[in-house]
């Protein structure tokens, strides 16, 4: 981690990065100064047109609050907590949703826009990436029926980046996850050492959906746990696990890949934003040395893995969880199994590994590439959503009353 800091802190003075290996190459950003003399010559003076799909999804809305935070005049933040966040050139966001939000800030419509658009239907998303430079795709199915994931996951971005395609957008960031590697345990790997191996429908078809993206160019995000407020899966998945088995799993020591929904809009942002060409156009690296956004596939949680006991140390000591044991006695891994069995709940015995035991990627190198800060991590992120988390789970409580 010490080697990851020195080299993010060079390439956040120098303005560029060089990741040696894979197809994930290297990002040369642009100064201010630049920015500015391309600003003055008339060349960047044209709004940069970002098109954000899922914008009313729990990712999709921190990405779009961060691109609201962005000011003209420089390159995009590196540094985390940074308000606001400066960008190139002045935005223009059109947000796509199956709903639409019904007004937007005033503030912010000058540059805001919202259209609707549903991945099951293909109708909707003519005409959606007209004009723009970036898409960012970050909606998606994560339910349980397989022929809808496959309608909406694959066929729906199929139509999507084809439409993308159609319309000359120069850069695509799409989200995916780090579930496409199905069961554990996974222990430090990259992206090029472990294959998928994806278990429920929508983990496989979120793979598939990939690679629309991968053949036009684009660059994929697979994260793992995102935490922060409007999370309705991790952590209340962790609060009924801890009611069923009352315990510190496997000792706590499963170590995960974890990342703060707000570290993970940053990077989107930092994706989408920057760097940009003399011309005023979006560059997408393919090859070392180049500038532009990291082509191919790249974990994109916090670089510092989190172990699972710590992750509930911290939100039991946020008081997070609803009746929460005083006290909870290590259990083997095969003990967690037989408690966990007789206790029947929603959440099943692989998605308790998921949450229990080793499941972290390597994702430094997206960070570097990107000349993005990560952040202090998310476990000291969980003190902004507590508040949000305790609502949560104390209504989710009440209604099942």
């Amino acid at each position: 981690m010490r080697a990851f800091a020195d080299a993010y802190e060079t390439m956040a003075r120098s303005g560029s990065s060089s990741t040696p290996g894979s197809e994930c190459t290297s990002v040369t950003a642009k100064t201010v100064s630049e920015a500015r003399t391309e600003a003055g010559s008339g060349r960047t003076t044209r709004p940069w047109r970002v098109v954000v799909t899922g914008a009313t999804g729990f990712i999709g809305s921190a990405v779009l609050r961060e691109l609201l935070r962005t000011e003209p005049g420089s390159s995009p933040s590196t540094h985390p907590d940074s308000a606001p966040t400066p960008s190139p050139r002045p935005l223009h966001i059109r947000a796509a949703s199956r709903k639409p939000a019904a007004a937007s800030d005033p503030t912010t419509a000058p540059r805001l826009d919202w259209a609707r658009a549903d991945l099951a239907d293909p109708a909707s998303l003519r005409g959606l990436c007209e004009g723009a430079d970036v898409l960012l795709h970050l909606a998606s199915d994560i339910g349980r029926d397989a022929e809808h994931c496959e309608l909406v996951n694959v066929r729906g971005t199929t139509a999507l980046v084809d439409e993308a395609v159609r319309a000359g957008v120069g850069r695509i960031v799409h989200l995916s996850t780090a579930a496409v590697y199905g069961a554990g345990p996974h222990s430090g790997l990259d992206v090029d050492e472990i294959p998928p191996a994806p278990v429920s429908a929508a983990s496989r078809t979120r793979l598939a959906a990939e690679q629309p993206v991968l053949a036009a160019g684009g660059t994929v995000l697979r994260p793992g746990l995102v935490l922060g407020a409007g999370d309705r899966w991790v952590v209340p998945a962790l609060a009924e696990l801890l009611g069923r088995v009352p315990a510190r799993w496997d000792g706590g020591r499963g170590l995960l890949s974890v990342v703060a929904v707000e570290d993970l809009a940053r990077l989107f942002v930092r994706l989408a934003l920057a760097p940009y060409g003399t011309s005023g156009t979006p560059e997408t690296s393919g090859a070392p040395g180049s500038s532009g956004t990291p082509r191919g596939i790249h974990h994109a949680s916090h670089p510092t893995p989190v172990s699972n006991g710590d992750l509930m140390d911290t939100l039991l000591a946020h008081d997070v969880f609803p009746d929460a044991p005083a006290a909870l006695p290590d259990l083997s891994w095969a003990d967690c199994l037989q408690r966990l069995e007789a206790a029947p709940g929603r959440v099943s015995e692989r998605q308790f590994a998921l949450l229990a035991r080793d499941h972290w990627y390597r994702s430094e190198e997206v960070w570097t590439a990107a000349a993005c800060d990560p952040g202090p991590g998310p476990l000291a992120r969980l003190v902004d959503s507590a508040d949000w988390y305790r609502a949560h789970l104390r209504a989710r409580l009440q209604t099942r009353a």
